[in-house]
């Protein structure tokens, strides 16, 4: 990942300080009494406390003591409104879960039962250190909403299939419109880009597909969809097309280098080497293809192969949760155990997926490590909890002993969204009760 330039010269506005600062930079430098000096939405400088309180005497001091400070965590892959069927229905395989349980639900949803799962989940991820994420769903203007007001940095897209008309849009031509009109309205936003995002190569047809790309390239929007998930859907896919999930979307022309491919279980080598000669972008979800009994992606294999790799949780209802501290545990000890190897994916690999990988996964080089110019995305982790004490290693502590309880602050674009125990951005109490409320429909849809 290349630095960007520096800022030109200006005040600080708050220097954070703390124990360690992990940087995530080329050289994953870790830094003892460090900080972050931010200036508006960038990092103005990064290095020794003492240094850093010298050259910025003026700044807002935040000292944070016992505490690691670093790069937020990227929810590369997830889909938000799904909080609120989070536990709905479980220990299923994919298709009979999405097919028997999910899908006939979804049907019922209305875009304000949306945008409530959409801002719940938002403040799961603030409360445990996600400072970014990528999201597919219907009725997304509510998801555009809830981001907004919430104060997360997001990719977001309306998921398509073929079957017209959809929850959100009657046909293809008002899906194009839906998406002409989302790049008109939020193209000069801060922290929130739009992709266009089929479902799947089994919910679509080449037609759909081919459209869905060309509709991204005319827009200036990203492009991502779900991939290679299972072996069923490889099997299905050699069956109507003649050709494995990822050649049969390079034959369509979709795998561009502002593609991100979701899941990514079932590739060989020769799948992986197309990802990689493309620069199209995966994102691991280790706890929902465990969950949901989908397979192991060969992550190390693909991390060889070159092929840009994020890490996500999938959806609250399949998961069940939207904890990147988690995930990060899940994926570094699943692959061991699958390789049957300690060192297939250690600590700084999962880590580097859940930050800079994430950065690749979105296409936004300005996230994924702290550096000046790089934008002032951070999160702070108490190191006072008894499971974060003593501290060898603060790599492996982070990875291997947190929980994701222990995230103090969560600061988007220089913006404070979580500070010890208190969220900025949302009334989390009101939050709580519109939740319950929504059992009732669960119930009773």
């Amino acid at each position: 990942m290349n630095t960007p330039p520096l800022p030109p010269p200006t005040e600080c506005d708050a220097l954070y300080t703390a124990d360690y600062v992990i940087t995530q930079n080329d050289a994953r430098d870790v830094i003892r009494r460090g900080g972050v000096a931010i200036a508006g939405s960038r990092i103005l400088s990064v290095g020794h406390a003492d240094l850093l309180e010298i050259l910025y005497p003026h700044a807002r001091r935040v000292e944070l003591g016992a505490a690691v400070i670093m790069p937020g965590l990227v929810n590369a892959h997830t889909h938000v409104p799904m909080s609120l069927l989070r536990g709905f229905a479980d220990d299923k395989v994919l298709r009979d879960w999405l097919e028997q349980d999910i899908f006939p639900q979804e049907a019922k949803l209305t875009p304000e039962l949306v945008e409530l799962g959409a801002r719940f989940s938002l403040a799961e991820m603030i409360r445990s250190g996600t400072t970014a994420f990528y999201d597919m769903y219907m009725h997304e203007d509510a998801v555009f909403r809830a981001a907004d007001a919430l104060g997360l940095r997001a990719v977001l897209g309306e998921s398509v299939t073929r079957f017209f008309p959809s929850l959100a849009c009657a046909s293809r031509e008002a899906y194009a419109d839906t998406v002409r009109r989302r790049a008109e309205e939020w193209k000069h936003h801060p922290r929130i880009r739009q992709a266009v995002v089929p479902h799947a190569p089994y919910t679509t047809t080449p037609e759909l597909l081919r459209a869905c790309r060309a509709l991204a390239d005319e827009t200036s929007s990203l492009f991502g969809m779900h991939l290679a998930e299972t072996a069923r859907e490889t099997q299905e896919c050699l069956r109507e097309h003649g050709l494995r999930p990822v050649p049969y979307c390079a034959s369509l022309g979709l795998l561009q280098a502002d593609s991100t491919f979701f899941h990514l279980v079932d590739v060989d080598a020769a799948d992986m080497l197309l990802l990689a000669e493309a620069g199209s972008a995966g994102v691991h979800n280790p706890a929902s293809n465990m969950k949901l009994a989908s397979g192991v992606a060969p992550v190390p294999a693909m991390l060889e192969a070159r092929v840009p790799l994020g890490l996500g949780t999938d959806g609250p209802a399949s998961n069940n949760a939207q904890n990147m501290q988690r995930e990060m545990y899940l994926a570094s000890l699943l692959h061991k155990v699958h390789a049957l190897s300690p060192t297939a994916c250690p600590a700084q690999v999962a880590l580097d997926l859940a930050t800079r990988g994430g950065a690749a996964a979105l296409h936004d080089p300005l996230i994924g490590s702290l550096e000046p110019g790089m934008r002032a995305d951070f999160i702070a982790l108490d190191l006072t909890a008894p499971n974060m004490q003593p501290v060898h290693n603060i790599i492996s502590q982070v990875v291997y002993a947190a929980t994701g309880a222990e995230n103090r602050l969560t600061v988007v674009d220089g913006r404070e969204l979580y500070r010890d125990g208190r969220f900025t951005t949302c009334d989390y109490p009101a939050l709580l009760q519109e939740i319950q409320e929504a059992l009732t429909w669960v119930r009773s849809a």
